[in-house]
């Protein structure tokens, strides 16, 4: 099989597609974003009931129509006291898709009754590589619990309130090699990069 040499990441957000590339920062593999094919990027369907199924779904839909390896993710926030809520919903929770600030005051409105001990969370991400040539996936997952406001201006999403394991700082605390040697992102793309490795 021939060698992988460049990936299209099937995302136009910003922060992903830093984080991605500061993991396979080390490799040869040259990274795009949708941006750089597209003006506007067009809305790629997300209507899976799991995030392997997204994954899958936005990863096969560039592919089929740029005919290049897409690297697709879907992640989200399990929270244990809201039955796994926002899970595949996490991009909108709030109702506007990518509203951080809304999705996060949501969030702690949900858990403003609901004591420390009880706020265990994970963050969940399946990435899936689709090519002329195969299909590879992975996960990875990152328990800690949610604290109760934001904390750190690094990162996106909910990474203001996710307190990982071990970790007194939430991830927007974290420098990218901290964050990215524990989070669910982080391990799922190393998880990928292990199968991927004879092809890179």
């Amino acid at each position: 099989m021939n060698h992988i040499e460049e990936i299209l990441i099937a995302t136009g957000n910003q922060g992903k597609v830093r984080e991605i590339g500061q993991i396979f920062s080390d490799t040869p593999l040259r990274l795009r974003s949708l941006r750089d094919i597209w003006d506007t990027i067009p809305e790629i369907p997300e209507t899976g009931a799991t995030f392997f199924d997204n994954a899958r779904m936005k990863a096969r839909w560039v592919l089929g129509r740029t005919g290049a390896w897409c690297l697709a993710d879907d992640s989200g926030l399990e929270v244990d006291a809201l039955g796994g809520e926002p899970g595949v919903r996490s991009a909108r929770f709030a109702g506007e898709h990518g509203n951080d600030t809304a999705n996060n005051a949501k969030l702690l409105r949900c858990l403003q009754n609901v004591e420390v001990e009880k706020r265990t969370a994970r963050f969940r991400c399946v990435v899936v590589l689709a090519g002329p040539e195969g299909e590879y996936s992975a996960e990875g997952v990152c328990e800690g619990r949610i604290g109760f406001g934001p904390r750190g201006s690094e990162g996106f999403g909910y990474d203001p309130l996710f307190i990982p394991d071990g970790f007194s700082e939430t991830f927007a605390q974290l420098d990218a090699d901290r964050k990215h040697a524990v989070s669910h992102r982080g391990r799922a793309l190393q998880a990928l990069r292990e199968r991927i490795r004879e092809r890179i």
